[in-house]
């Protein structure tokens, strides 16, 4: 039996749902030390057809969304995608809770935006479906750029393994990164992935014998601290300025100085919640020359400041 202070998931299949996204809460949230209680339902209790070859039985029907903190909605096959939807299906989703946290993984954010819970909002899906959710939903802010968008209540991931980071970031968002990290390593995927979709979007095959950016991004992560420039990377990749830029903007989805900006902005987070250190020592120690500029570029991440970050996030802790 759940204790009273679990949180409580409840993932929602629907026909032709993706087996491996379907899967994700539970191996997540369940992995969260016993703070998250995972149960899967259906629109009517009964066992729904996969994309893949075999159909799966669940024990939850749609009243199981009524008790949800928090419903997370699993992907379809994108041919069963549709601008409106099957009376079931709204049915089902009138009955979460005002409260409740909405996540969509991948197409799911399909089933969200035609249920009129994104409108106004931003929102992400699938990189591939981009075309088709823009003229489905044009009341919707789509960035396509990221792997998930957290937009308060409602939380939209891109396709397939972007579940798992978004499930990652509510656990971290609800207890800290500690856990959060603790988590990933159990599942062993990255509590962070770097840059967004774009990393991922069909490119030509690079020639044969050409270097990436890789090694160098490990590199820099070693090296916060120092004053990285442009230079200092390419150097250490051994191209040119030019190349180097161009192939880690292909490779990560975005430039050298951004990237450089969301791990320390990053790593900073981090020591904010594990750490008892100054924010003028954490500047330091991540690579910002002064506590302001760490203060600015934490506004300008998530607009909130050190302090305010600590606060929220060390009592989660």
């Amino acid at each position: 039996m759940p204790s009273a202070d679990q949180h409580r998931v409840v993932v929602l299949a629907l026909d032709g749902v993706y087996p491996f996204e379907l899967g994700i809460p539970a191996r997540i949230f369940g992995a969260a030390d016993g703070h998250y209680e995972v149960v899967t339902c259906t629109v009517d209790g009964g066992p729904v057809r996969t994309n893949a070859d075999f159909t799966i039985g669940v024990e939850h029907g749609r009243e199981a969304l009524a008790t949800a903190d928090t419903v997370v909605v699993a992907p379809v096959a994108a041919d069963r995608v549709t601008h409106d939807l099957p009376d079931a299906v709204a049915e089902a989703l009138a009955l979460i809770r005002p409260e409740a946290r909405i996540v969509s993984i991948c197409t799911a954010a399909f089933v969200l935006a035609s249920a009129g819970l994104l409108d106004g909002r931003r929102a992400t899906t699938h990189w591939q479906m981009t075309d088709d959710f823009r003229r489905m939903h044009p009341q919707v802010e789509l960035d396509p750029d990221v792997l998930f968008v957290d937009d308060g209540r409602v939380l939209t991931s891109a396709g397939a393994a972007s579940g798992v980071d978004v499930c990652l970031h509510i656990v971290r968002t609800d207890h800290g990164s500690e856990l959060a990290n603790r988590v990933a390593r159990r599942c062993v995927v990255p509590p962070f992935r770097d840059g967004g979709q774009a990393q991922y979007i069909e490119q030509p095959v690079p020639q044969a014998g050409a270097a990436g950016t890789a090694a160098t991004r490990s590199w820099a992560m070693e090296r916060l601290d120092e004053p990285l420039a442009l230079a200092d990377l390419a150097a250490h990749a051994r191209m040119s300025l030019r190349t180097f830029a161009r192939r880690f903007h292909d490779e990560v989805g975005m430039s050298p100085g951004r990237w450089l900006i969301q791990q320390r902005v990053a790593h900073a987070r981090h020591l904010l919640e594990a750490s008892d250190l100054s924010v003028d020592q954490i500047a330091a120690r991540v690579g910002f020359a002064t506590g302001a500029s760490l203060r600015q570029h934490l506004h300008t991440a998530i607009g909130v400041s050190p302090q305010a970050y600590r606060r929220t996030f060390q009592t989660a802790r």
